[in-house]
């Protein structure tokens, strides 16, 4: 490494959270013969690679994980710098385009490292391909006619992935916010096997007589993210609205009506929330209805509204996540009105259910795929009826972007599953990922600095499990999840371990999640 090398750039900076005028103290004190050393002699490319690896070091901590690896790693390179700006150079003007999003991380990022302020200039290599000059020896006594360059606009195999990734992860993560009857979702497309028979059983029923007069005038149908609860709700509204046309049927979210009861509250129009459900909605559909805990407020309104349309023989269907005695921060009145009617599960569908649903969806999707490969599927992906289907998702997308066909090794590849059931090595990131995906919080959220309650839950459990199921070092655990130390890994796997024995709720969350595993 050159002998001028600045290295006491390479600076300390304790608070991450440094104000601008951190920055500029800091600026302000940087020696200035360091940055006479840059202007008098060129940096070698040992030391970019040796700034640019701390730099993706220090990204990594903050940018999201899957789009660090698609845009960042093995993409972002440093190509050059002087006093005052950095080059880096990407793969793809594709890459380039999301990269730029996350220029005020890499500006912090230059700055943790080397303790100066940069303006920094991202560049795609599809451009510097094509740019006149960058081989002038060429080019010299050449016409404008003789020269000739191309721009190669073609996506990359990574970008192609990455696109293919973006259609699965807004299948796995479907807007419900302001939820609309999806009128896809029938029960002539609901595959029924004998985990979910009683619930698909009970909600027909309630389509085809809702009310006092009905069977079951209160039903409430739970199981764990993926199998099928919210596709028996639209099913019971498209029936309703098909049979009952004079019925007026409301299939909300508990989040969308508690946000709904605060909004008319702020403008003292509360008695119009309460008159909506109880006088103008006949069937009231509640998808997620654990959503309220700890919502004191929503929880009492919800309670009016929920003895009053009782009274008047309307239909209450509810779904969550948990058995209504399960969920904390619902007060005991509501658990008891929840169990009123008729409380139903929903299991992880057997393997012929699987390849059933996997037909059905690729039905829906034009898609072939041979038997081969739904068995191969449906064997290793059993407890999630949305990952199961988004694993479609991706191979259409993957066939269609990459004009390939869907083999075995393929979907091995692209849905990274192992030769055999017994060849799947669990990781931390795997422990991560289930542990996100079952308390629907970002994978992002657990490796932030983030510290309210149910990101500092889950990210304990996740720890926990790392200990017990990988058997990872506390050095490994901390480095996932952002960088924490072994102290901050043994605090969290010691509280687990500890609540664990008494609290049998925490012990069905981390059961599910090793069954997930």
């Amino acid at each position: 490494m050159a002998h001028d090398f600045p290295f006491d750039h390479f600076l300390k900076i304790g608070n991450k959270n440094s104000t601008a005028e951190t920055f500029n103290n800091q600026f302000k004190s940087t020696n200035t013969q360091n940055i006479s050393n840059l202007n008098s002699q060129p940096i070698q490319d040992e030391e970019l690679s040796v700034i640019n690896h701390e730099i993706l070091n220090h990204l990594q901590t903050v940018v999201p994980e899957l789009k660090f690896k698609t845009y960042f790693e093995n993409n972002l390179e440093l190509k050059s710098m002087n006093e005052s700006t950095v080059n880096f150079e990407v793969k793809t003007a594709f890459i380039k385009k999301s990269v730029e999003l996350y220029k005020e991380e890499i500006t912090k990022a230059l700055f943790n490292v080397l303790g100066t302020m940069y303006e920094v200039i991202i560049e795609s290599r599809d451009q510097t391909d094509y740019q006149l000059g960058k081989n002038p020896s060429n080019q010299v006594n050449k016409s404008f006619n003789d020269v000739k360059f191309t721009l190669d606009l073609t996506p990359t195999r990574d970008d192609l992935t990455s696109r293919a990734h973006a259609q699965y992860i807004e299948h796995m993560n479907p807007n419900q916010s302001g939820i609309i009857i999806d009128r896809s979702k029938t029960f002539d497309n609901f595959i029924v096997g004998p985990t979910n028979n009683m619930a698909q059983a009970a909600s027909k029923a309630v389509a085809q007589n809702p009310g006092k007069n009905g069977k079951y005038p209160s039903l409430y149908v739970h199981s764990n993210s993926g199998l099928g609860k919210t596709h028996l709700l639209h099913a019971v509204a498209n029936e309703i609205n098909e049979k009952h046309p004079g019925l007026t049927v409301c299939l909300i979210t508990a989040r969308d009506f508690m946000d709904e009861m605060i909004t008319l509250m702020k403008n003292n129009r509360i008695n119009e929330f309460v008159k909506k459900y109880t006088e103008k909605v006949d069937v009231l559909m509640i998808d997620d209805i654990h959503e309220l805990k700890n919502k004191e407020g929503t929880q009492d309104q919800f309670f009016h509204v929920f003895n009053e349309m009782h009274n008047k023989g309307k239909q209450l269907i509810f779904t969550s996540d948990k058995r209504p005695k399960e969920i904390d921060g619902i007060s005991e009145r509501i658990k008891t009105r929840l169990q009123w009617g008729l409380v139903v599960d929903i299991q992880p569908p057997d393997l012929e259910t699987r390849i059933a649903i996997l037909r059905r969806k690729m039905e829906g999707l034009d898609l072939y795929v041979t038997e081969d490969v739904l068995t191969l599927i449906a064997s290793r992906i059993k407890t999630n009826i949305r990952e199961l289907e988004g694993s479609l998702v991706r191979l259409k997308a993957v066939s269609e972007l990459m004009n390939v066909e869907i083999e075995i090794d393929l979907v091995r590849e692209q849905l990274m599953l192992p030769n055999s059931e017994s060849e799947k090595e669990i990781t931390i990131e795997h422990v991560a990922k289930a542990t996100a995906q079952y308390f629907r919080i970002p994978l992002a959220d657990l490796k932030s600095k983030g510290r309210s309650q149910d990101i500092t839950k889950a990210r304990h459990i996740a720890m926990y499990l790392a200990r017990k199921v990988v058997n990872a070092k506390q050095q490994e655990i901390g480095s996932f999840f952002g960088g924490r130390d072994h102290s901050s890994v043994i605090h969290a796997v010691n509280t687990i371990a500890e609540k664990v024995k008494t609290d049998s709720t925490l012990s069905k969350d981390i059961n599910s999640i090793e069954s997930n595993l």
